[in-house]
């Protein structure tokens, strides 16, 4: 069996896990750079929640920070992203085919209707099940 390992590519997928995390990438993809504190006003969370989660999406290479005086500035990086995406355009190829054979499969027959008689039970009947046996002793004491 292959292994297949890219940690670049398990960094970003554990990146875009978290939702709070994809929320930060929707504001950056609207706003070309925004400071710390500007990115995280909208968000219940402390100040310091969103720095923990700035971290993984920096070290995904998600993001970059740039600090001007006393003001650190964030900016989306979609480079990762677009490798995620290539990995799952390969599967999605896959699905795709599978999908389209299903589609074709389903358009050569249509189903026979089910037959149903007066005479014939929808389901099986459970009047010829056997009741269950009594246990032969009874429960032994519990524990406390």
């Amino acid at each position: 069996m292959v292994k297949y390992q890219d940690a670049g590519l398990d960094r970003t997928f554990a990146a875009l896990a978290d939702p709070t995390r994809r929320a930060l990438l929707a504001r950056l993809e609207q706003e070309t750079e925004l400071s710390v504190s500007e990115l995280a006003k909208p968000f219940p969370v402390s100040l310091p929640a969103v720095m923990k989660h700035l971290d993984v999406l920096s070290d995904a290479g998600l993001i970059t920070r740039a600090k001007a005086g006393r003001t650190v500035s964030v900016r989306l990086n979609a480079g990762p992203m677009e490798q995620a995406m290539e990995w799952l355009n390969r599967y999605q190829r896959f699905w795709s085919a599978q999908l389209d054979r299903l589609a074709a499969f389903l358009e050569e027959e249509p189903c026979p209707p089910i037959p149903s008689s007066p005479s014939a039970p929808a389901s099986p009947s459970k009047s010829g099940s056997t009741p269950r046996r009594k246990k032969s002793s009874p429960p032994g004491p519990t524990r406390r």
